[in-house]
């Protein structure tokens, strides 16, 4: 595996589940993910975003509070759906966007769109909500209806995709997931909890891309003692992956 659409084939294929958290009715199946990942990039693809563009993810739940803050999940994991969808077409993801957004699209919970300014090309995709602003997008519902095949294009693995402390490549995010996967022993019966925000490269790797290599169970938005756990503070579990420790060099 060399880019994130080959851990997105995958995944397709794989029995289990990916996501889990109290506040999801079900749990979210590897295949469904996949699925929808797919479909996540067939749909960003009609507003524009290509190979080497740029998408804007903020990560948080579907009804922000006041305690909630950008960066952490606690009941869905749509931005990391969006991440991955983006990545399908050959785009430049900011997961950490900053106010004064300039990209082809932002993708955001509905509650927090006004926190950003988006440039004059900017499409903006909210989910949870309900959307008033007719030039926003609802993600989940025009996912719904969306083609459920493989998004079309060729990426690379050298190709960037994700920007933060600096620009990584596909080939480098893959290559590190690996390595975590192998370090820290995780396989299909390891449950890791998601404890970080998903905000650096390092913890996209050990939250989403390590687990989803290794057939892995996320956990998130409770109190469940897991096996593993990213983390940048303190953490109940024995193993802690510190973001820090899983950056590609």
């Amino acid at each position: 595996m060399q880019v994130l659409g080959d851990l997105v084939a995958q995944a397709r294929d794989r029995d289990g589940v990916l996501f889990r958290s109290p506040e999801r009715s079900t749990p979210y199946s590897y295949s469904d993910f996949a699925t929808n990942a797919w479909k996540g990039g067939n749909l960003l693809r009609h507003y524009g975003v290509r190979h080497g563009t740029r998408v804007a993810v903020v990560v948080g739940p579907k009804e922000p509070t006041d305690e909630d803050r950008p960066g952490y999940l606690r009941d869905a994991p749509d931005a990391l759906l969006a991440f991955l969808a983006a990545a399908l077409d050959g785009a430049v993801v900011d997961m950490d966007p900053p106010n004064a957004v300039d990209a082809t699209a932002l993708v955001a919970p509905a509650a927090w769109l006004d926190r950003y300014t988006q440039g004059p090309g900017t499409k903006g995709l909210a989910y949870g909500g309900p959307v008033d602003d007719p030039t926003i997008a609802q993600f989940e519902r025009e996912l719904w209806s969306e083609n459920p095949l493989q998004p079309p294009g060729e990426v690379a693995p050298e190709d960037d995709v994700l920007a933060a402390d600096r620009t990584y490549t596909h080939g480098e995010l893959m290559a590190e997931s690996g390595r975590v996967v192998a370090d820290y022993d995780i396989d299909a019966e390891t449950t890791v909890a998601l404890r970080a925000p998903m905000t650096t490269a390092g913890a996209v790797v050990a939250g989403l891309l390590a687990p989803m290599r290794a057939g892995a169970t996320v956990v998130f938005g409770g109190d469940e003692t897991a096996d593993i756990a990213v983390a940048d503070g303190d953490a109940p579990e024995e193993t802690v992956v510190r973001p820090g420790d899983a950056t590609p060099s």
